[in-house]
């Protein structure tokens, strides 16, 4: 029986750290395990960026190798039945960029719902960034230029999410205020190269591609100030 499995980026991966392949490595071998296939089918969704053609190219330098590597284009859309084509997957992979345009392109070509569907069916989730964020129900984005709360996600993890939070100086306290003053509910920060692995609703495990990487647990204390847990992390090199 496979399970739902969503690995969240902070930052990292193929497309910001092509030298070090330790997080995308660790999302075949999770693929690997939960879906029985050694050539994992891998989708990669750069809706988020555009549908940018270097993007979907650097996603085909890195996994053509070690996978059966496809993506999806929603802005100039070639595949017809997008359901069958997704939940065909053992990993989609979502890229960075815009993550309310991705989520409102989503909607319209129901991939939302799809994506709900292959969650529940085992097929691994990931992405980083803007592909970290959208499986929440909100968090902190960047998608209007400043920093400002995402609007609704797709909620399939509960409660609020940061990533980059080590990447941007302005990440950790933006994110520290939303929290302490109720704007977003408790949620998970993630520094670049830190990864956090669900299965279900639960956090499993954190690990990562940098020594010095880390995930944290953020929430508002009893005085109404952010209270920040750093979690256990595995540093998977």
């Amino acid at each position: 029986m496979t399970r739902p499995t969503i690995v969240a980026m902070g930052g990292g991966g193929f497309s910001m750290e092509p030298d070090n392949s330790l997080l995308d490595d660790h999302v075949l071998d999770l693929a690997r395990a939960e879906r029985g296939q050694q050539r994992p089918r891998v989708c990669f969704l750069a809706t988020a960026s555009g549908d940018s053609p270097g993007y979907v190219a650097s996603f085909y330098a890195a996994f053509a190798r070690r996978a059966e590597a496809s993506h999806l284009a929603l802005f100039i859309r070639t595949v017809d039945d997008i359901e069958s084509f997704l939940l065909d997957q053992d990993v989609i992979y979502v890229g960075g960029g815009n993550t309310e345009n991705m989520l409102a392109i989503w909607r319209v070509h129901g991939v939302d719902r799809i994506l709900g569907k292959a969650w529940e069916s085992g097929i691994v989730l990931t992405g980083l960034s803007a592909g970290s964020l959208c499986w929440f129900e909100t968090g902190s984005t960047d998608s209007f230029g400043g920093l400002a709360p995402l609007s609704r996600g797709l909620g399939f993890l509960a409660g609020s999410h940061s990533p980059h939070y080590d990447g941007e100086e302005t990440r950790r306290p933006h994110y520290h205020r939303l929290v302490a003053d109720g704007t977003l509910p408790a949620g998970y920060a993630a520094d670049d190269g830190a990864a956090l692995i669900f299965h279900g609703t639960e956090l499993a495990e954190v690990v990562a591609s940098r020594p010095d990487a880390r995930a944290y647990r953020v929430e508002r204390g009893p005085t109404g100030a952010a209270v920040e847990t750093e979690l256990p992390t595995r540093y998977l090199g």
